[in-house]
Order: structure tokens, then C-alpha cells, then sequence
């Protein structure tokens, strides 16, 4: 059989001569393994199109990692933009943190009481909001992976308002990877890694995440892609490397982005935070540097925070939710009890099932709804 080049042509056009080749090779090689991907766009894709089912067919498990900015905010941290809502400050988010519960508590309910929350397209949007409305406290909550962190950086740099502050829930990729591998409760051979993380990274920091050797592959999006991924992943198992390899050749470079790299760093330093469902991962968090005080909400509403924080105490998930494990890989959304019976995207407990990139969520629209 001729081996499978990938070119952006031939998605479409030979999309399902070229997967039926694929699913032929990657059963050729007779190895079963079980891989992790870190995207809830992989996922949305994975599940979509079935490619869970053909996969495990021919040997192959694929389980999702924490790869939804929304789903890894902590609880503590929704709490933190709830506290200055009840403050009177305005908060501009994304649409998705809107409806994530924490403590029976959103700051969807925030707003329906009378506080000032905005839903933005990202933090452009907040500034516009910001300058329109310059007798109110604009907070933005700066989410997202390295896909988001340099508009974030930019607008800094650029400038911002006087009445404009960034209250950083930015975290990185690579630190939590790591963290998975180092805590072993997973049992995995190989890491699918996010186009989207990468275009901006690019294949460098994978190659250090940790000092046991494990295959990686970086992967687009579209159905091919990720059983290209796969393929790529089984062949390095079969030939005994372990390496940082690039299906996504068309978006990817070697040296990612950087100038959205340097606008980061110029803005952001790495911190100790915490992730849904994990402890505190070292350096995996951004927040700004001290020459932006001005506009870090941390500092500025510092009285207000460190009230929140001693009257805080133990924050625990919502009783019954089990997206911490599900953002661990240890479980699937459909294993969780509450799944598609007292937790749908109507009436969530967790924010895997509010956030479009998250796995309950994907589940739910695409499975759990059809039965």
C-alpha cells in the first residue's frame, strides 16, 4: 500500500479513500495503545465524525485531556469575578464562563440580579466597552490557552483605558501535560497536541514536557488529520522512537509564532496556579507583570480580593460533578452518573457540560441527545 501523503488538497477531495487507507495501516501494524489529546476542537471532531468507534476497532483508544480553557478554570477563580461583580465592577467575558456554576452560584445569576456582565467576542470587544462607558470598572477575564494569550498581550502593549483591568485566567500547555505524565494515574502512549496551541509554540516545548520519553504528534482538525495523528503515533510506536513529529504541516511551524511568543513574555510572567481537577501546576499560569499593575485587577481591587480570600474557605466542586476526572482522562463524560440526566447544558453541574470545547458537552450534542 502507497503511504498516505497529507496535503490540504486532498481533505476534501479524497477524504474517505484516505481514511479508509489510514484505518487499514494503523490496523496493519497490530499494536493496541491508548493516546491523549489536549483540544476540545479534536474532540468536537472526534466525536462528530465517529472516529472514537473506528478507532477503537482497529485497536486504538483516544481519551481527552484538559484542553478547554473554560473547563480548567477553577472554581475559586469564578468565584474571584463573581466577588467583583457583587462589587459593583462590570465583567466582560466570553460567553461560555457566563453559565459555569461555582458554589451554586454564575455570573449568569450575577447579571440576573442587576450586576453588570457583559458577554464579549474577546478583549477588543471589552476595551470598545471600556471606553464607551468610562464612569463604570471594566474587568475582562483573560481565558484561554496560547491560542488567546497574544491578543490579550497586544492590547496591553497597545494600551488601555484607564477604567480597564485584566483579571488573568490565561494558563499554558505544556505544564499540564507534564503534570499528567509525572502523576501517572493515566496509562497512556502517546499525546495528540493542539493545532491551535502550537501555530503559536510551535514543536519546542513539547520535546521537554517530561523525562519519560512518550511519541507526539501535532494535529489540524479536520477528520484526516487526526487519523493522521494516529497513524503517526502507532508508526513511532511500532519503529521504538519517541518523538515530536508535525502532521499539521500546512499551519505549524517548527519555531511557531514568535512575535505573538515575545508579545507574551513581554507581558506576562509564569505563575503556580491550579487546575480544575489537578493541584497546583507549577509555572502553568499567566499573570501580568508588575509595569502593568495599572491593569491587573489582582492589584487593583487587592482590598476587595484579599477580603474574598479570608472569608473564602475550603472551595470544593459542585457535589456529584466529575470533571475534575474527566478533565484527567481517567473518565469518560458518559461513565459520570449525573451525565445527560441531572446535568445537561440546560441545567449543568460542571463546566464540561457548558463549554463547547468541553467533552460532556460534545458528547451530549452530537450522542447522548440522539438516544
Amino acid at each position: 500500500m502507497r503511504e498516505v501523503i497529507l496535503t490540504s488538497e486532498n481533505l476534501g477531495l479524497r477524504g474517505k479513500e484516505i481514511t479508509n487507507q489510514v484505518l487499514a495501516k494503523i490496523k496493519a501494524a497490530g499494536i493496541k495503545a491508548k493516546f491523549m489529546h489536549v483540544c476540545g476542537t479534536h474532540q468536537d471532531t472526534i466525536v462528530r465524525y465517529g472516529l472514537d468507534g473506528m478507532l477503537k476497532a482497529v485497536g486504538v483508544e483516544i481519551i481527552q485531556g484538559p484542553g478547554c480553557p473554560v473547563c480548567v478554570t477553577t472554581p475559586k477563580e469564578i468565584l474571584e469575578a463573581i466577588c467583583l461583580a457583587d462589587k459593583g465592577m462590570t465583567i466582560t467575558t466570553f460567553g461560555d464562563m457566563v453559565n459555569v456554576p461555582a458554589r451554586g452560584r454564575s455570573l449568569a445569576e450575577c447579571k440576573a440580579k442587576g450586576r453588570k456582565v457583559q458577554v464579549v467576542y474577546g478583549i477588543d470587544d471589552a476595551v470598545r466597552y471600556a471606553e464607551a462607558h468610562p464612569t463604570e470598572d471594566v474587568v475582562f477575564l483573560g481565558i484561554g490557552f496560547e491560542t488567546t494569550i497574544p491578543a490579550t498581550a497586544a492590547a496591553v502593549v497597545r494600551g488601555l483605558p484607564g477604567n480597564f483591568s485584566i483579571l488573568s485566567f490565561h494558563k499554558i500547555v505544556p505544564p499540564a501535560l507534564k503534570s499528567i505524565i509525572e502523576m501517572g494515574e493515566v496509562n497512556i502512549q502517546g499525546l495528540i497536541e493542539p493545532g491551535h496551541v502550537s501555530t503559536i509554540i510551535g514543536l519546542e516545548p513539547y520535546r521537554h514536557i517530561s523525562k519519560i520519553p512518550i511519541p507526539q504528534v501535532v494535529a489540524g482538525f479536520e477528520p484526516v488529520d487526526v487519523l493522521m495523528a494516529v497513524y503517526m503515533l502507532i508508526k513511532q510506536l511500532k519503529e521504538g522512537r519517541a518523538e515530536v513529529e508535525n502532521e499539521y504541516r500546512r499551519a505549524v511551524r517548527d519555531n511557531g509564532n514568535p512575535k505573538a511568543r515575545d508579545l507574551m513574555e513581554q507581558v506576562f510572567e509564569p505563575v503556580d496556579v491550579a487546575w480544575r481537577g489537578f493541584p497546583v501546576i507549577p509555572k502553568s499560569g499567566l499573570e501580568l507583570r508588575s509595569q502593568f499593575d495599572r491593569n491587573n485587577a489582582r492589584v487593583r481591587y487587592r482590598g476587595t480580593l484579599s477580603e474574598f480570600e479570608r472569608t473564602l474557605g475550603d472551595v470544593k466542586e459542585p457535589k456529584g460533578c466529575r470533571c475534575g476526572e474527566v478533565l484527567r482522562g481517567l473518565i469518560e463524560s458518559k461513565d459520570c452518573p449525573m451525565f445527560a440526566r441531572q446535568c445537561s447544558p440546560q441545567n449543568p453541574f460542571g463546566p464540561c457540560m457548558v463549554s463547547h470545547e468541553g467533552s460532556c458537552n460534545i458528547m451530549y450534542r452530537y450522542q447522548a441527545r440522539k438516544k
